[in-house]
């Protein structure tokens, strides 16, 4: 199945793309809906076009829907350095600001789940609600063993091929479809409701590959930063979302010591990219809790 950009949202959708400077560096994000503000923020190797069925739903709830594409992805720029979570938790900070929003719902999956977790613990005050889905966080979750079941090595393999200086770019330039497709084909359980062509379209523009891969090149300062994060609970309600045939329960237990009201839930017959492959139960779960009393 082909996924086009331009054919999925009709005019009554009404969605517009923004652009805005933050530190000098292009910041792209797409708009939708009218109401409180819910940031969406992607994981590697996606772009915000992930988003586009929950966008939808937020919209038709009375909710201003804005999924960005992260320093370095899809239509923002690629800055040489700045792949830290608190790096890039700094800079979409100050992109709602530009947007004028002070306080704001947080969504993030996988390394966008990262990125979630160290906005809501650096700005407090602005993040209201925050959910999170399917990724273990570097320096809460212990560090994955490297002699596991090949199984479970389809999860992880990556976290150190991808931290490698050079070599990634060296052996994956002009073959990006074959390696992400490995990817999307191993991680999702309903594969063609992932819009994988699009994905690797972006991810072969140039500089794409080496600014998706600095995330991981990262890990050891993000380490750092969420070893201070991890000294204070977060206080607001946080819900931590797995998927049957991926991350399971380990958001949940990621996130047990490190927020204080914390909800846990498992989307079942889903693989790892819950946002396209079951959009309509993340949907369901997502609403409900934005829309919980207290």
């Amino acid at each position: 199945m082909t996924h086009s950009l331009s054919t999925f949202f009709t005019p009554a959708d009404a969605v517009t793309h923004q652009y805005m400077l933050v530190d000098g560096s292009r910041v792209h994000c797409a708009v939708m809906g009218d109401g409180p503000p819910v940031l969406l923020i992607p994981g590697w190797p996606q772009t915000w076009f992930t988003w586009r069925h929950i966008m939808k739903s937020l919209a038709q709830a009375g909710y201003t829907a804005i999924a960005v594409d992260p320093p370095g992805t899809g239509d923002s720029g690629r800055p040489a350095h700045g792949y830290d979570t608190g790096a890039v938790a700094s800079v979409l900070h100050r992109l709602m600001g530009q947007l004028g929003h002070t306080a704001y719902h947080v969504v993030g999956h996988d390394i966008g789940m990262w990125v979630a977790y160290a906005l809501a613990s650096d700005f407090p005050d602005a993040v209201r609600r925050l959910v999170l889905t399917e990724a273990v966080i570097p320096g809460l979750a212990p560090a994955p063993p490297v002699f596991v079941p090949p199984e479970d090595n389809i999860f992880l393999w990556h976290f150190m091929f991808n931290q490698v200086q050079d070599l990634p770019e060296a052996l994956i330039a002009g073959r990006e479809c074959a390696y992400l497709s490995f990817i999307f084909d191993k991680w999702s359980h309903r594969r063609d409701r992932v819009a994988a062509d699009v994905y690797i379209d972006a991810y072969s523009a140039p500089g794409a590959l080496r600014s998706g891969f600095a995330y991981y090149r990262a890990i050891p300062e993000t380490i750092r930063q969420n070893q201070t994060r991890s000294k204070a609970r977060l206080r607001m309600p946080v819900l931590a979302i797995g998927t049957e045939h991926a991350t399971r329960d380990a958001p949940l237990i990621t996130m047990r010591d490190n927020a204080a009201d914390l909800t846990g839930v498992i989307i079942p017959d889903c693989g790892h990219f819950v946002t396209e492959e079951c959009h309509e139960a993340f949907s369901e779960h997502l609403l409900a809790f934005l829309q919980r009393d207290g």
